[in-house]
């Protein structure tokens, strides 16, 4: 598999799974914060179970579809702050200490006339607060974006402010980074290594999508 990544004026990256290998640190963070606030096992795993599910969904809409439908409680911001303010304690730690791309630093190069955008189903706050802890924050001259915007919002609002320029690629590692690609009008690559989705191999050949392993891959 060969791209040309040169034709490109922007890559947008997301993050858990492609840039830092993060995936199991965010299913086992989606339990802790379950059970932290008062879950039983079976619920707690349910919250991971859609959380894996809605892939990079943002995160507060996860929270918020755990609450009514699986809890079936009332929802209220004040709520949904408690369990982010569990999140914010627990990642805050977990990130700081996930691999890192092997392949980030060589990409950059390759493509240093391009701009990077990090896209994110994490919150906005906490990925800029630890990829400038990671000092990771300056790769991404196109901005660092997470939720609560889902990624069809920033996409479009994006595209529309002049700041993510076409032909863009998308590299990412969910059926709904796919989904929010395409319907951007933007190229698509799916990283497989460290991917949630269990039938990926079948979901990128049904729909004839480029895969590489990992950001080395790309080049």
């Amino acid at each position: 598999m060969h791209i040309d990544l040169t034709q490109y004026k922007t890559l947008v990256l997301d993050c858990d799974g492609v840039v830092l290998n993060s995936n199991k640190t965010k299913v086992n963070a989606y339990f802790e914060v379950a059970k932290r606030n008062g879950a039983t096992d079976a619920q707690a795993q349910a919250l991971v179970d859609h959380h894996v599910q809605k892939g990079s969904f943002p995160r507060n809409g996860k929270i918020e579809y755990y609450l009514k439908e699986i809890l079936k409680q009332e929802v209220t911001e004040t709520v949904i702050q408690q369990y982010m303010h569990s999140f914010d304690e627990i990642l805050d730690k977990t990130l700081m200490e996930c691999e890192i791309s092997s392949g980030l630093s060589a990409l950059r190069e390759v493509t240093q006339y391009s701009k990077w955008m990090l896209l994110s189903g994490g919150d906005q706050r906490e990925l800029r607060t630890i990829f400038a802890r990671r000092n990771l924050a300056h790769l991404f001259d196109a901005g660092i974006f997470g939720g609560p915007d889902t990624k069809d919002i920033v996409l479009a609002r994006e595209k529309a402010n002049g700041n993510l320029q076409l032909p863009a690629l998308f590299v990412g590692d969910s059926k709904y980074d796919y989904e929010a690609a395409t319907r951007a009008g933007l190229d698509f690559v799916f990283l497989s290594d460290w991917t949630e989705v269990a039938d990926w191999q079948n979901f990128c050949q049904v729909n004839k999508i480029t895969v590489a392993r990992n950001l080395l891959g790309l080049l």
